[in-house]
């Protein structure tokens, strides 16, 4: 008797369906194809996830990390509190503007910044905090905001793996000065590629567009230096698409965690824990496994579960990083940040698994025991 052999499941599978084939090909036979009428109508529409915020469309999120720096004036001289634990593209945008990044450590929960380490790291330099929602879950933004505010520091929210998350009721990109999302093929949305920013402020906006446009609103009257940050019509146009999805994609993520809360229960698995008053976007589910990380790794590959580790070396170890400060003499402790960097591996999620899949992953992680 043959056994069946089965598909394997993918750790992320990006959505690209008729209507958003559909929607590009309608922008590119109409020869309007970069910032234009779709990009105007995508900041309109996402603007309603972040409470009505002012929506800039730029080219990627980590374009809209780096204009949301320079709009709010953060540049040599300044210090701008980040997480080690993230994609460096929240690290980078710091540099990009010529700030230092002063790292700060992470709570083991929400994997966000620690509310008491960002407080113990701020000096007369500090200009910005820098939370990232990362894989999804909302940072503690109600203990970071009044710290912010007492010591009159602006808040840089990296929002890109969080869309549609919220805590006590109000969304990500909704709390400070600012925020930031991705629109790259593998996030809970995407327009193929792209990035927003959302801010309350009406003057940081018309900045955001002035720098993302060649420092122009009206052409060739350059008020400022900009840059080509633009989105095209093409990508406001699929992600207008699923911009009509998204929500229910969250809820399919939800759920899918959920099954996947009850039914893990080996002992070296830990499941990711919520925070009270979060709706989670589950970005990624992130695990963290005690024992053998990289023999576990290996047996959910081997039994075709997708899984991969976000992130497996801290931004301050990498060496744009760790050798200016080697010679400058300066290091980081952060504990959390290390241990989470040992531990985590991310699961499988996506809405477009099917029952049969989140029995296997399940089924799988259930057979490594207690991983010795």
């Amino acid at each position: 008797m043959s056994s069946v052999i089965r598909e394997p499941i993918p750790a992320a599978r990006p959505v690209i369906g008729e209507e958003e084939i559909e929607a590009a090909v309608r922008v590119l036979r109409s020869g309007r194809v970069v910032q234009g009428p779709e990009v105007a109508a995508f900041e309109e529409g996402f603007s309603e996830l972040v409470d009505g915020r002012h929506c800039v469309a730029v080219n990627s999120g980590t374009s809209a990390l780096h204009l949301l720096l320079l709009a709010l004036g953060i540049g040599p001289g300044d210090e701008v509190i980040v997480p080690s634990f993230s994609f460096a593209a929240s690290a980078n945008a710091v540099r990009l503007v010529g700030a230092d990044v002063v790292f700060a450590d992470i709570e083991p929960g929400s994997f966000g910044l620690d509310p008491a380490a960002v407080e113990a790291a701020i000096t007369p330099r500090t200009a910005a905090i820098m939370p990232v929602h990362l894989y999804g879950h909302p940072a503690a933004m109600d203990k970071l905001m009044p710290i912010a505010q007492k010591h009159k520091l602006a808040v840089v929210e990296d929002a890109c793996q969080a869309h549609t998350a919220a805590l006590n009721g109000t969304p990500v990109g909704a709390f400070g000065d600012g925020g930031t999302f991705s629109f790259y093929p593998t996030k809970n949305m995407h327009s193929l590629e792209g990035g927003m920013v959302t801010t309350a402020d009406a003057e940081i906006a018309r900045t955001l567009r002035l720098l993302r446009n060649q420092g122009m609103e009206q052409r060739y009257a350059n008020e400022i230096v900009g840059a080509n940050m633009r989105m095209t019509d093409v990508s406001a146009a699929v992600g207008r698409v699923q911009l009509g999805k998204v929500l229910g994609w969250t809820a399919q993520r939800q759920a899918n965690a959920a099954y996947l809360d009850q039914h893990i229960t080996a002992p070296a698995v830990t499941t990711p824990p919520l925070a009270e008053g979060v709706r989670h976007a589950y970005h990624q589910y992130t695990v963290r496994i005690q024992g053998d990380r990289d023999a576990a790794m290996a047996k959910l590959s081997e039994a075709g579960i997708g899984n991969a580790v976000y992130y497996p070396t801290p931004i301050h170890r990498l060496k744009p990083y760790w050798e200016p400060d080697q010679k400058a003499g300066r290091s980081w402790d952060l504990p959390e940040t290390e241990r989470a960097a040992a531990e985590v591996v991310s699961l499988p999620v996506h809405p477009s698994l099917s029952a049969d899949d989140l029995e296997r992953i399940a089924a799988a992680v259930n057979e490594l025991g207690d991983n010795q």
